[in-house]
This record gives C-alpha cells, sequence and structure tokens, in this order.
C-alpha cells in the first residue's frame, strides 16, 4: 500500500495539523512540524500493514517533532481554538480554552482519546511511553478540568 503525497495530505493532514497545533499552540511551529513529518514520510518511504499503522505512524513522528521543539524553544502559545476544535456551543469553546491550558503531552493525550478514539495502549505506542504514563496524563488532565470548570462555576 504505497500512496502519493498528495493522498497522505488529504487523508491526514487536518489530524496532523490538529495534534501538531495542540502541542506547539503556535499555528506557524504546527505547519513546520507537518511538513517535516511528510518529509520523513517521503525519505523514509516506509512500509505499513494497514491505513492504521500508517496513521499511527505519521503520529508518533509529529508528535515527537512537537515534543523535541517544545522541550527546545519552550510551551511559547495557545493556538486559536476553534483551529483546532470545532465548538458547536460556547460550553464546548469554554471547556476547549481550558484544554489549550493543559501541558502538551496532556493536550496530545486528551486529543487522541477523546476526538480521535484511540486507546491508551494505542495512544502510548504513539507517543514512545508507557500506558499507564498515558493513563495518569488523562486523570490528571481530567482532575485539572474539574478543578478549573468548578473555579468557574
Amino acid at each position: 500500500m504505497k500512496r502519493s503525497a498528495e493522498e497522505l495530505v488529504s487523508l491526514y493532514g487536518n489530524t496532523l495539523y490538529r495534534v501538531a497545533l495542540s502541542h506547539t499552540g503556535i499555528r506557524e511551529d504546527a505547519e513546520d512540524m507537518v511538513q517535516e513529518t511528510l518529509l520523513r514520510w517521503l525519505r523514509e518511504s516506509p512500509s505499513f500493514e494497514s491505513q492504521e499503522h500508517e496513521k499511527a505512524w505519521l503520529l508518533r513522528v509529529v508528535m515527537n517533532l512537537c515534543s523535541n521543539l517544545v522541550k527546545k524553544k519552550g510551551n511559547r502559545g495557545m493556538a486559536e481554538l476553534l483551529d483546532i476544535y470545532p465548538a458547536q456551543t460556547e460550553e464546548e469553546e469554554g471547556l476547549m480554552e481550558l484544554v489549550m491550558k493543559l501541558p502538551p503531552d496532556w493536550r496530545s493525550a486528551v486529543y487522541l482519546h477523546y476526538y480521535e478514539g484511540y486507546k491508551t495502549a494505542e495512544i502510548a505506542s504513539m507517543m514512545g511511553t508507557r500506558d499507564a504514563t498515558v493513563r495518569s496524563w488523562l486523570f490528571r488532565a481530567r482532575g485539572q478540568l474539574k478543578e478549573w470548570l468548578e473555579d468557574e462555576a
């Protein structure tokens, strides 16, 4: 199963961008990380067992690149919320603003689990960490969100 770059962008471009933007918080950095991910795909020309394997590889690469960038430059910004998560209501928009305040690893785990539907073991594989770490990030993220929501009420 070998795809063209155009097919890859069509299939995964938006997802890669949303993950990168949720992790870096800066539109330009997210765009750069997606481009670098696609360049790696072109240079390495990996073969995949399935579409899910292909998507997981791309997500892992973009998250690793974003993590490296955030470590190098620091978490410098908060992206425009609706670029990542289109909110249907004001309540949803408020929740997404809070999600964006979470640390980058927590944000990525929340996005992949609740918006992309990945299981914690799959997220752990993509993020290069243990399943227990992802569960911990999700637990802490939910706790932090709950605390912030209670403070607002």
